[in-house]
């Protein structure tokens, strides 16, 4: 008999990760209503928010790749090296995009009221995600691999 999760696509390990990363972006909706009490449907399509989908995604696959493959095993090393990568550009690089975003956003808003001193701080704006909602998603993945 074959595992109902193998229906998706056939290959256990991304149908790990696509389940992963449904589940996170559902997730978003319902944090999102817990926080604000405002049910926001386009959240399932955007990235941002908590918890990190692009952390569940990785670890997910990661987890499935090394209860398949043995956790000593080259494919579990890539997987696990691989994500790490991913789980670091959610939180740093997009992260200072979304940073950049803000500042624009701002300048767009208040074209003419602009003078140099207002933009000698930091930026402290994100689009990408906290070390928290990485960490999140990376813990959700886990646990869903682990249960699949």
């Amino acid at each position: 008999m074959k595992n109902y999760v193998d229906v998706l696509t056939g290959n256990h390990i991304i149908n790990v990760g696509l389940i992963c990363w449904f589940v996170a972006q559902a997730l978003k909706i319902v944090y999102n209503f817990i926080r604000f009490r405002k049910i926001d449907l386009r959240l399932f399509f955007s990235s941002g928010s908590m918890p990190s989908s692009h952390s569940a995604l990785v670890t997910g696959t990661a987890t499935a790749v090394g209860i398949v493959a043995g956790w000593q095993s080259v494919e579990f090393g890539m997987a696990a090296v691989l994500a790490s990568i991913v789980m670091y550009d959610a939180s740093g690089v997009r992260r200072a995009v979304g940073e950049q975003a803000k500042i624009l956003n701002f300048m767009m808003d208040n074209w003419d009221n602009l003078t140099p001193e207002m933009f000698k701080q930091d930026l402290k704006e994100l689009i990408g995600h906290t070390p928290l909602e990485v960490a999140t998603g990376a813990v959700l993945g886990i646990i869903i691999a682990l249960i699949v």
